[in-house]
């Protein structure tokens, strides 16, 4: 085992792609003058992921990796105030940038067919979206901006299987949740109070050197 653990250091890159999912959100407002409800519900996109990194024991690696994604959602929002209605509904495309540095924990040693692990690491979201067609549009709306964009520090959690393939190639499969402030909630009227979860599955190509 300690020998295993002390196994030499050695470099890793990879490419994949795979499906992503944004988490949704809502909000809700009743006074005596006004009924707000509004809320967006996310589709389902693409994702290409890009990593590299070192082996710098048989259980303990370290990567840097860079993740774009696109998620088509929609908009909605409605008002009512003396009686009078205000709905819309709008299409929206986002595409988000990450890049994060992470610590993987393997649960087997590098010469291992199956090597299942788990890693935890931080980075930066960009989150841009591009307002599209209006679907429905009912009394005096005040619609979301045309495109709005934002930053915001993000934290990754992820579980991992590497498969040996042979000649120092492998199949990786990896399940994440990024979480980070959410800026198209801010979007909403009433504005949303839930931070964003991007769930992404991958399956990549890992040629270690």
């Amino acid at each position: 085992m300690l020998c295993a653990a002390m196994a030499p250091a050695q470099w890793f890159a990879g490419a994949g792609g795979g499906i992503s999912t944004l988490s949704a959100d809502g909000q809700t407002r009743i006074d005596g003058a006004v009924t707000a409800v509004s809320l967006y519900k996310p589709e389902n996109g693409p994702s290409v992921h890009l990593f590299g990194g070192r082996h710098l024991r048989d259980y303990f690696s370290l990567q840097a990796s860079y993740t774009w994604n696109r998620n088509a959602i929609g908009i909605t929002g409605t008002r009512v105030a003396s009686g009078v209605e205000a709905t819309f509904q709008q299409e929206f495309r986002v595409r988000m940038h990450t890049a994060a540095v992470e610590g993987l924990i393997y649960f087997r040693p590098r010469a291992s067919r199956l090597r299942p692990f788990l890693s935890g690491g931080a980075g930066v979201a960009r989150t841009a979206a591009e307002g599209g067609k209006v679907t429905v549009s009912k009394g005096a709306v005040q619609l979301p901006p045309a495109t709005f964009a934002s930053a915001n520090a993000m934290w990754r959690t992820t579980v991992g299987i590497d498969a040996a393939m042979g000649r120092g190639y492998a199949v990786r499969y990896t399940f994440w949740e990024n979480i980070s402030a959410n800026p198209i909630s801010k979007q909403l009227v009433p504005p949303g109070g839930r931070g964003l979860a991007n769930f992404q599955s991958i399956f990549s190509i890992v040629k270690t050197f």
